[in-house]
């Protein structure tokens, strides 16, 4: 008869204490943080500009070591992203591990044994093995390119920076400028290069891209358009929020002032890092209900890096905060 009595009261523990690591882990949805990589810039702040005039975070989170840019980290901090990409600590498998011991407690309190809470589950679970699928052959596909990469170290120059001005980044060509040139002295290496209106338009085309496609859970926009580092990042997110039962939509992004940070070669591989003040609808709501959970901030201002190989396209490699 005692034994009878224990379990119902370890089960509401167990519960108990699950729900207290769940509320903890929501309150760090939205830490700020900064991931991806910048080639051999990875670790220096990218200089001030009219629209990030403070230091850019460092990178808290990054396949790339200090000081061998061309190898993966292997075992990258944990971080978060804001206007719509927001990392919870547990990463993937936390969110994994989430699930199947909240189906399990349940079915261990209302006396089914502890797989048998497993069957509500199961209709996520095809998702979570999904996106398991994409962050293994993302990162797999990243450290295969990492290992052929060989950037020729260039001599240090200043950065090329252009005052977009209000109202988005334009077109035109960039011009070189002192702004922030005593950093890149520091030790940064690689050649600069000039950014063209062109690749500004491209810039702005893929940040509201992006963050549609991410909104959507579109895997197939969010591959073309992230390097396969990035890609890993966004899809552990997407899995952190299906095991939470929630979705972030984002829609209404829209660029409301930027300018080039620092642009430069390292080999055949381009990178410009932009800062990017923009406006967007950000909420977090219910999967099976649509209600709305939470709701993210209306601007946000943050430095994208973007890389292309050769004639490629630009894919974004790094975000940081200011």
């Amino acid at each position: 008869m005692f034994r009878f009595r224990l379990r119902p009261l370890l089960a509401l523990g167990a519960i108990a204490a699950a729900l207290t690591l769940v509320a903890a882990d929501a309150a760090d949805a939205r830490m700020r943080g900064s991931f991806g990589s910048r080639g051999t810039r990875t670790f220096s702040a990218p200089p001030a500009t009219n629209t990030a005039p403070r230091q850019a975070a460092p990178i808290e989170r990054s396949m790339t070591q200090p000081g061998q840019a061309t190898n993966p980290a292997a075992a990258p901090r944990s971080g978060a992203q804001p206007g719509g990409f927001f990392s919870r600590p547990g990463g993937l498998l936390g969110g994994l591990a989430a699930g199947f011991l909240g189906a399990g407690l349940f079915g261990m309190l209302f006396g089914n044994g502890f797989l048998s809470g497993l069957g509500s589950f199961a209709s996520l679970l095809g998702l979570l093995l999904q996106i398991a699928l994409v962050v293994i052959v993302a990162r797999l596909a990243w450290a295969w390119w990492q290992r052929r990469q060989a950037p020729a170290a260039a001599t240090a120059g200043g950065p090329a920076m252009r005052d977009m001005g209000f109202g988005g980044l334009g077109s035109g060509t960039a011009a070189g400028s002192g702004f922030g040139g005593g950093h890149a002295a520091g030790g940064a290496s690689g050649r600069p290069i000039t950014i063209d209106g062109a690749d500004y338009d491209a810039f702005e085309r893929l940040l509201s891209e992006i963050q549609t496609a991410y909104g959507r859970e579109d895997f197939a926009t969010l591959r073309e358009r992230l390097t396969p580092e990035m890609m890993s990042y966004f899809a552990e997110e997407l899995a952190s929020n299906a095991s939470r039962g929630v979705r972030n939509e984002i829609s209404n992004v829209k660029l409301e002032q930027g300018d080039l940070a620092e642009a430069w070669r390292e080999g055949d591989t381009d990178f410009a890092t932009v800062a990017m003040r923009y406006s967007l609808d950000d909420r977090t709501v219910d999967r099976n209900t649509g209600a709305l959970v939470e709701q993210g901030p209306s601007e946000a201002t943050e430095l994208w890096t973007f890389k292309r190989a050769g004639a490629g396209a630009w894919q974004l490699s790094a975000i940081q905060q200011t």
